[in-house]
């Protein structure tokens, strides 16, 4: 291994330290109250170390974030590409795989809900933005593509599909946001899995088409 290859990857395994101890931290004390002084504590680092390799909070939490978003985008094209589901079959295997991306990192999902509907958005890289913007843009192009499907087949009715996946979208953040706050008053209380299965039930019952009533 040249001295080249060597450098690279130890700014790598130097950059993987960070944001893990990042996370640590985000789950202590969730975003907001974060502090790039915090992460750079529990990465044994100095603070200059760390904005070396991330020049603000929220571009190190976006760069957690990609990682999340790249599993999703993943999941859902899966359940978009399934040939022999019919429309409302993929309806659940949706909200399934959306279950699965929140089981695969709750802390960084629940901070990446807060941190898009917030200004600190700007704050990012122009490169980051742009892989953010794809990746969600991607997400939300498969889900359309489930809705667009069932509309052509006739079993959903006949709205805009990016507008459907929109509400998917909110309904599934909203829930998760709403049983986590939840837990935090009583911790024994996961209802999240059950209130998503009722969310979905009543949102595909809503957009299925039924047949006219027999005169």
């Amino acid at each position: 291994m040249g001295i080249k290859e060597r450098k690279e990857r130890e700014k790598e395994r130097r950059r993987q330290q960070i944001m893990v101890a990042a996370k640590r931290v985000f789950s202590r004390k969730s975003f907001n109250k974060a502090t790039m002084e915090d992460i750079a504590t529990e990465a044994e680092l100095s603070p200059g170390t760390i904005y070396l390799y991330f020049k603000n909070k929220e571009e190190l939490f976006a760069s957690l974030s990609l990682r999340i978003l790249h599993y999703m985008n993943v999941r859902l094209e899966q359940v978009h590409n399934e040939k022999h589901q019919k429309p409302e079959q993929k309806i659940t295997a949706l909200k399934e795989a959306l279950y699965e991306v929140y089981e695969f990192d709750p802390i960084v999902l629940i901070n990446m809900f807060h941190l898009q509907s917030s200004e600190t958005l700007k704050n990012l890289s122009p490169n980051l933005l742009s892989d953010i913007k794809d990746l969600s843009r991607s997400s939300f192009g498969s889900m359309a593509k489930i809705f667009e499907e069932g509309i052509k087949k006739g079993d959903f009715i006949d709205r805009h599909p990016v507008a459907l996946a929109d509400i998917v979208w909110a309904l599934f953040s909203g829930v998760v946001l709403w049983e986590e706050s939840k837990r935090l008053i009583d911790s024994q209380k996961d209802f999240l899995k059950s209130t998503l299965e009722i969310a979905f039930e009543i949102f595909s019952r809503g957009i299925r088409t039924y047949p006219e009533p027999a005169n």
